[in-house]
């Protein structure tokens, strides 16, 4: 299957990825179909929606996304990079069945996960207050890879339906409301994180963060394996201006990857930042290298990985305009 470029536009001193494209659905007789994803979880996170886990299938690396099924109907899919979602315009007080599939890179969809069931709660007319902050936040490394985390239960006036964890800014984890202690996996060795925790009510009310744990996992990591692959830089010419085009392959990780650096003849040129979930594939990219012709550049870039940190730089390429 060819691969198309994303390109990138302008916004306020970053760049959007808006492009899109349509993947063909069309099942393949020839090969193997993924496997079942197995893990699977479904905890009510108020009283409409439900967040679903589960574990990457072991192909994960040619799985093009996961499909999510309320009983037969798909309501959901993410990208084959990302592992959980939250299901939501569910109804109060009513017991849903979940399955997942995962559909690889040549379009075939491979059977349903056993299915898991979570009933969402009552809703509550005209709550709007918030849960209390969860306390005394604590966490250990548990190997080089995941971390455990605690914390003290919320109080609500009408109950705590779920704890959603945090690392940095982004949500990556949620337990049910009696629970107050998790396992983060899928971090990096030798790479230093910080978590709060958020208690949710049945209304959607989200309670202030807690106190962040801050931990750094054992062991070390050379970015290699968080690192884009497949880097290639060329230039062109047009309008009288020289441009440099990369093209790269996103590192396999587990989450979402929507913002990469460039880096140009040692010094931050750019970043470039998706507008939403990012498309599959290999990513493409040109900018502005002046109008002179014979100058030599150094380019390179890295992407900051669902973890919030930065990953490994991919190799350093050398171009030459008008060449």
């Amino acid at each position: 299957m060819r691969r198309v470029p994303w390109p990138l536009v302008p916004v306020c001193g970053a760049l959007l990825l808006v492009a899109s494209c349509g993947w063909g659905r069309a099942e393949e007789d020839e090969g193997r179909a993924p496997g079942a994803p197995t893990g699977v979880t479904a905890q009510a996170g108020s009283a409409t929606s439900v967040h679903v886990m589960w574990n990457a299938v072991p192909d994960s690396p040619g799985i093009r996304r996961y499909e999510v099924y309320r009983g037969t109907t798909k309501v959901e899919e993410v990208p084959g990079s990302l592992h959980m979602v939250d299901v939501t315009r569910l109804r109060p007080s009513t017991m849903y069945a979940f399955t997942v599939r995962a559909r690889d890179t040549e379009g075939r969809l491979g059977p349903p996960s056993r299915a898991v069931r979570a009933r969402t709660p009552v809703m509550v007319a005209a709550d709007r207050s918030a849960p209390t902050r969860p306390s005394h936040p604590a966490g250990r490394a548990v190997g080089s890879r995941e971390v455990q985390l605690s914390w003290g239960a919320s109080r609500d006036d009408r109950g705590v339906v779920s704890y959603d964890v945090y690392q940095g800014g982004a949500k990556i984890h949620s337990v049910g409301g009696n629970q107050t202690a998790t396992v983060v996996t899928g971090l990096r060795p030798g790479t230093g994180y910080v978590f709060t925790v958020r208690a949710r009510d049945a209304a959607d009310n989200l309670s202030p963060a807690s106190g962040p744990v801050r931990l750094t996992t054992p062991g070390t990591d050379d970015g290699r394996s968080s690192a884009p692959t497949g880097f290639t830089a060329r230039t062109h010419q047009a309008g009288g201006a020289y441009y440099i085009d990369l093209s790269w392959d996103p590192p396999q990780v587990d989450g979402v990857i929507t913002e990469y650096r460039i880096q140009l003849d040692g010094a931050s040129a750019t970043s470039l930042v998706w507008g939403g979930t990012p498309p599959p594939g290999r990513a493409g990219y040109s900018f502005y290298a002046g109008r002179s012709a014979g100058e030599e550049h150094r380019v390179r870039l890295r992407a900051r990985l669902p973890d919030g940190t930065w990953g490994g730089w991919s190799p350093e390429r050398t171009v030459t305009t008008g060449r």
